[in-house]
């Protein structure tokens, strides 16, 4: 019968996720550990075939979601590849549509998910561990966000579950001050189920997987749905927003300071952004609007900021969106006092009607 099957795990043959799976439990690992398994537009398409795969497999019981190696679990969106979007914006939308994609299908597998915590968890990597049903974590985990401290808005997922996970003044501490949360004080607030040695993570998650596996199936997934109302109703009505909002930022200057900061290992002028605002001066474009227009060669849409033309390479003068001065007019045409003296014509025409 043709239909969703599914199939080995081993027959994917994933580039940046590793999929096991030895049921009842399947294990999606992202596998990036080289840049502490940040997510690129690769690994994002591969989780989503992952988990729809889990999602079709009737022997798996438990969805057990983890990053390679020991020092991350998941730092959010690999960086070096969102500075592409700084000179295609556009381009963000289509990778944000894999994020949201692998996001919902992680919370509609119709199984019950753990995120295993075995390092750093960062930004988006932190919006996978919600979007799971329960956590684990070694004890030294650390888990932050660094969306306003590096031009993003974490709205795929913390601005929509933290309030909900941990409350309104704890979400709010999180995502405005950017600051390390341990992982005793994450189990304090709610944002992990529990917390053991390093040593003792597998276990954990092994021990909580079985007594999953010991529950009706039906009956759990329609608990599942359930209990992903509020989580739900929350991302549907802000995530096409957000979505559309991050894209026409991707190139903006806070955003392209974040990412340049962090790719050439600088703090972030936040001071002198600062300062060029309260100054007045324009902060939404990095040399000022394009305004100016050259009275040399005509080029058009030159930063206010710049002395020169980028096109003729001459000096630039007159106020900025001054039309050139001097320039020769553009000589009439046969033709174009033709078709004038036809347009006046039937404008006449239209007045005595």
């Amino acid at each position: 019968m043709d239909g969703p099957r599914s199939r080995a795990a081993a027959s994917f043959a994933f580039e940046c996720v590793r999929y096991e799976k030895i049921p009842p439990v399947a294990r999606v690992t992202i596998n990036r550990p080289q840049v502490h398994n940040a997510l690129n537009f690769t690994a994002l398409r591969e989780l989503s075939r992952a988990f729809e795969d889990a999602s079709w497999d009737d022997a798996i019981a438990v969805v057990v979601l983890t990053g390679a190696g020991d020092r991350a679990f998941c730092t959010g969106a690999d960086l070096a590849e969102q500075a592409g979007f700084l000179r295609r914006p556009r381009d963000y939308w289509k990778w944000m549509g894999a994020f949201i994609e692998a996001q919902e299908r992680l919370r509609n597998v119709g199984k019950v998910t753990i995120a295993r915590l075995n390092g750093l968890v960062v930004g988006g990597g932190n919006e996978f561990n919600m979007a799971c049903d329960l956590a684990v974590a070694a004890d030294d985990v650390i888990i932050r966000h660094v969306g306003p401290s590096r031009g993003s808005v974490p709205a795929a997922g913390a601005t929509q579950w933290l309030p909900l996970i941990v409350g309104d003044r704890r979400a709010r501490e999180i995502l405005f001050l950017c600051e390390e949360i341990s992982a005793r004080t994450a189990l304090a607030w709610g944002l992990v189920n529990e917390v053991v040695p390093r040593a003792g993570l597998d276990a954990a998650v092994d021990a909580l997987a079985a007594k999953l596996h010991d529950k009706l199936p039906e009956v759990t997934r329609y608990t599942k749905q359930q209990l992903n109302f509020w989580r739900d109703l929350s991302w549907h009505l802000t995530v096409g927003h957000a979505r559309d909002w991050l894209t026409l930022h991707a190139g903006a200057p806070e955003t392209q300071e974040g990412i340049e900061a962090f790719l050439e290992k600088r703090p972030v002028n936040y001071a002198g952004l600062r300062r060029r605002l309260a100054a007045g001066e324009n902060v939404e474009h990095a040399w000022g609007p394009p305004v100016r227009i050259c009275p040399h060669c005509g080029a058009r849409h030159i930063p206010e900021g710049f002395a020169f033309c980028g096109n003729c390479g001459r000096e630039l003068t007159g106020a900025p969106g001054e039309a050139p001065a001097g320039r020769p007019r553009r000589k009439r045409t046969a033709a174009a006092d033709t078709a004038k003296a036809g347009r006046d014509t039937a404008k006449a025409r239209r007045r005595r009607r």
